[in-house]
């Protein structure tokens, strides 16, 4: 009996003592303001399993043996924090108390480049030079790579555009109706508040709050207490299109009172840019107050703005940069000893919101969103009247074509201030003492905005495992396009006429034609819009199993009402008054499925099919003078698609995704000075010209790998490559709209363009990157990355595609030179060069008590190599076989392509405090 009790007892106490010898770590990871750090992420170096904290930053490990260990806890926007702790046998639990996540100190989360100075098309711009905003530091070494190291090279994913993008202030979308494009400058230099995107989902990935476009959602929630409760000072010091920025932030969280505040500002400004005669003085504010009702209810009002004055720099021709160098800026010239620019940038639109947040029940919440813009975009350029075009660039004025020698160009290669107000004063007056008008004026393009918005948003959890969202939202614009005189450069008057058409008059009902400064001129004309969408999408999560459904409706109804009636009779029942409405109707779902492969790998599938109404510069072709729609106009049809592998391991972090996408029915818009000359009866067509292209198809196909390696606790290899190839894949119609000769399209003038297997440019198609990064337990860190950029290719002109530029109208048949190896030669594709760029960034934060400082420096392009060219366009000047074949074969063509290239070594410097 006894033996028995001996053998039971031993069994028992068996397990008992195996338990009793493993032990149970925990801990809780807060931020630097107290509050738990939800989500981080804590690797174990000794084990193949990793957790994740919980909502209010919990999180165990079990059944630890005894033994020395060292764990890892990383999430986004914070610093790593690198732990190292002992487990004896006679501990039950341990205790590592509370881990504290500092603020990352990297490159600023919502890090834009921005560059405008080809949004003026008129002189031949194009859309490729883009505004390019990478929105924030992503969720996987692809997307920080994308947006920290190759962003900087107007490296855009799957070469999806700023147009596809989605920024959402508290469900307010950000996005302009005339373009559809983000402008970032409506938020430029708040930084601190607009650092951490309060949801940011990549490419077509179903978001809680929109049904999104091709390149993602990124959502911020303005809520006064959501901020931490600190003090934050920063100065930074930079070279690229500022000097300066100085910021202070200050954040009050939720008070006893039930009150919270915060409040931002921030001024960037200098003159002394790499790029010549660029400069920049901008401010920006930002507000938001919250009354707190009780736990389930409160109203949040939110205003910000960002007044910014901004000079632009010139596109120019490779003759040009070879005699200038690359820092060469055609749109300025001394003046009284200083510099002036002609194309200066002054937008100003502020944002007034008022959010209200209600809990209902248990699982569910109602935010409603109510804001109002208001504002206006200005944008200067010279104007001539019965004058010589004052452009230094100007093709007769360049060596290449005789007048000048390289050394008479230098010497004249600035903006004469002193000669155009010299013009205008022996322009000034009659023989007979009476006064005359301007010759050279400088003008300015203004959109000046109204806008109202409604978004709600409703979610419910209806199990524990079922999800549900419904976004309605609401939007009212009324759109003044206008331009005005901005200077009479010393005149007395400018007049309202159209030079171009036998002085005909602008505004035929207007008897007066003397404009002065701040008088309209040219065109005058509001673009009207109401737009509604509804979006629901539901989550549901299984054991093995993430399934993501999202669809969306919306309809929109645009106006165009015109102010000046056209002195030209053709268009004169077409140009003053309000149109006809244009309608769109758009619908498409969206759906996410991850399997759960297990806690470490997944496998990811996205599908997106939908349609995308028209822009309001898509739809009116040229609303400047017409009510007259685009030839073909029509919604586009996008379906994307792509499949991921997903590792979340403890040593290795990787993504490899494919995608494949499809843009059918688009419109692209072009406006520029066309040649158009019949090479035999010497009638001359040339003038600006509105060039569309409709029923344009697009393939986007390639292949993306994101990696990070922990290679040591503190050395991290990441890595990134983009392989994708973008082209258009059909032959479009082409149409064109003019003063002088009104529409002409494929069937009757041009043919369809000639554009199939072109690529898409503006980006480059390829790009690598591997970068090694240190991080300190002493809170400091440094990094660096080499890049390797690939298939960049130059923006065309769609008229130089078409039959008409090899076709001899007499016989409609081609010219009789005209071979497929000349042909090939004047209408190929430009393909740029491959280059490599290296960066580098370092960064320490200090802890002085209650007082936290941080230094950071990231310098881009430390090889400076100005060989990259980062956008251009083809001129579309010679529509004609053998005035073009002529130029192409020059030496040094007159019409060569416009570029813009990188700026070199860049660098950018913050300091910061905060308390």
């Amino acid at each position: 009996m006894i033996k028995k009790l001996s053998l039971i007892s031993l069994f028992t106490l068996l397990p008992a003592s195996y338990y009793y010898a493993q032990t149970t770590v925990y801990a809780y990871v807060k931020g630097q303001d107290g509050k738990p750090v939800e989500r981080a992420e804590v690797d174990l170096e000794q084990s193949v399993d990793d957790v994740t904290a919980d909502k209010i930053g919990y999180f165990q490990f079990v059944d630890l043996k005894p033994g020395h260990y060292l764990i890892t806890v990383t999430k986004p926007n914070f610093e790593s924090k690198i732990l190292e702790f002992d487990v004896t046998a006679d501990e039950k639990r341990k205790d590592l108390g509370v881990i504290v996540l500092n603020n990352s100190l990297g490159t600023d989360a919502g890090v834009v480049v921005i560059d405008d100075s080809a949004t003026d098309t008129e002189d031949g711009g194009s859309s490729m030079q883009p505004t390019v905003g990478l929105l924030s530091s992503g969720r996987d070494a692809f997307q920080n790579v994308s947006a920290f190291e190759l962003g900087a090279y107007w490296f855009r994913p799957r070469g999806v555009d700023n147009r596809f993008e989605d920024v959402m202030f508290n469900g307010v979308s950000m996005s302009k109706n005339d373009d559809g494009r983000i402008d970032f400058n409506n938020w430029g230099g708040l930084n601190d508040v607009t650092r951490y995107p309060y949801e940011n989902v990549d490419n077509i990935t179903p978001s809680e709050y929109a049904f999104g476009n091709l390149g993602g959602v990124a959502y911020y929630n303005t809520r006064a207490s959501s901020y931490r409760k600190q003090t934050s000072l920063a100065y930074s010091f930079t070279n690229r299109s500022y000097l300066h920025r100085a910021m202070a932030t200050y954040s009050s969280g939720m008070t006893k009172n039930g009150w919270a505040f915060t409040v931002s500002g921030s001024r960037r400004w200098g003159d002394q840019a790499i790029i010549d005669g660029v400069y920049q003085d901008a401010y920006a504010y930002f507000a938001s107050v919250e009354k707190k009702f009780n736990e389930r209810h409160s109203i949040n009002f939110t205003g910000f703005g960002s007044p910014t004055y901004r000079a632009s720099n010139s596109p120019n021709t490779q003759e040009v940069y070879d005699i200038m160098g690359k820092d060469y800026n055609s749109y300025w010239g001394w003046q009284d000893g200083e510099k002036r620019n002609s194309r200066i940038r002054k937008v100003f639109e502020p944002m007034f919101m008022l959010t209200d947040y209600l809990k209902i029940g248990k699982n569910s919440n109602w935010i409603n969103t109510v804001s109002y813009q208001i504002g206006s975009d200005a944008r200067s350029r010279l104007d001539w009247f019965h004058a010589s075009d004052p452009n230094p660039t100007y093709y007769r004025k360049l060596p290449s074509f005789g007048n000048y020698t390289a050394d008479e160009f230098r010497a004249q290669s600035q903006i004469d201030w002193n000669s155009l107000y010299q013009a205008n004063y022996l322009n000034k007056k009659n023989m007979d003492g009476s006064k005359r008008e301007a010759v050279y004026t400088i003008v300015e393009d203004v959109n000046r905005d109204k806008t109202f918005n409604f978004a709600s948003h409703f979610d419910t959890r209806l199990k524990e495992n079922w999800k549900l969202n419904i976004n309605f939202n609401y939007q009212n614009l009324r759109s003044d396009n206008f331009r005005r005189v901005k200077d009479l450069l010393g005149a007395d008057y400018a007049v309202n006429l159209n030079a171009f058409n036998n002085d005909a008059k602008y505004n035929a009902d207007d008897e007066n034609v003397e404009v002065r400064v701040g008088d309209r001129t040219q065109y005058s004309y509001e673009l009207l819009r109401d737009h509604y969408s509804l979006n629901v999408s539901s989550e549901v999560d299984f054991n093995k199993f993430n399934v993501v459904a999202s669809i969306f409706t919306s309809y929109s109804e645009s106006q165009r009402d015109g102010d000046y009636r056209s002195g030209l009779l053709r268009f004169k029942d077409n140009s003053k008054g309000k149109s006809s409405v244009y309608d769109a109707l758009d619908a498409g779902l969206k759906a996410k499925v991850t399997y759960k492969i297990n806690g470490k790998n997944f496998i990811v599938y996205n599908g997106a099919f939908f349609s995308l109404a028209p822009t309001l510069n898509e739809i009116y072709i040229n609303p400047r003078a017409v009510d007259y729609l685009t030839p073909g106009v029509k919604n586009q049809i996008i379906n994307s698609n792509d499949l991921s592998y997903i590792m979340r391991g403890q040593v290795l972090k990787l993504r490899l995704t494919g995608y494949y996408t499809t843009i059918s029915n688009s419109t692209e818009i072009s406006r520029y000075y066309a040649d158009v000359n019949d090479g035999t009866l010497g009638n001359s067509f040339s003038t600006l010209v509105n060039e569309a292209m409709s029923g344009v198809d697009k393939r986007y196909v390639g292949a993306e790998l994101g990696f990070d390696l922990k290679i040591t606790p503190t050395l991290n290899a990441i890595g990134a490559a983009s392989i994708g190839e973008y082209k258009y894949t059909n032959n479009p119609e082409v149409s064109t709209f003019d003063d002088l000769n009104g529409f002409r399209s494929s069937d009757n003038t041009w043919g369809k363009a000639n554009i199939k297997d072109f690529k898409v440019a503006g980006t480059p198609q390829k790009a690598f990157s591997l970068g090694l990064k240190y991080n300190s337990p002493k809170y400091w860190w440094v990094g660096a990355s080499a890049n390797y950029l690939m298939d960049q290719y130059l923006d065309f002109s769609a008229l130089n595609k078409t039959p008409y530029m090899y076709t001899n109208i007499l016989d409609n048949d081609p010219y009789a030179n005209v071979t497929p190896e000349l042909l090939q030669q004047i209408t190929a594709q430009k393909k740029f060069d491959n280059q490599f760029m290296l960066n580098a960034n370092a960064g320490k934060s200090f802890l002085l008590g209650k007082y936290r400082m941080g230094i950071s420096l990231s310098v881009n392009n430390i090889l400076n190599n100005r060989n990259y060219v980062t956008g251009g366009f083809e001129q579309g000047r010679n529509v004609n076989f053998n005035e073009a074949l002529v130029d192409a074969q020059r030496q040094t063509p007159y019409f060569g392509p416009k570029l813009w290239y990188d700026r070199g070594t860049t660098f950018f410097t913050n300091v910061y405090l905060r308390f």
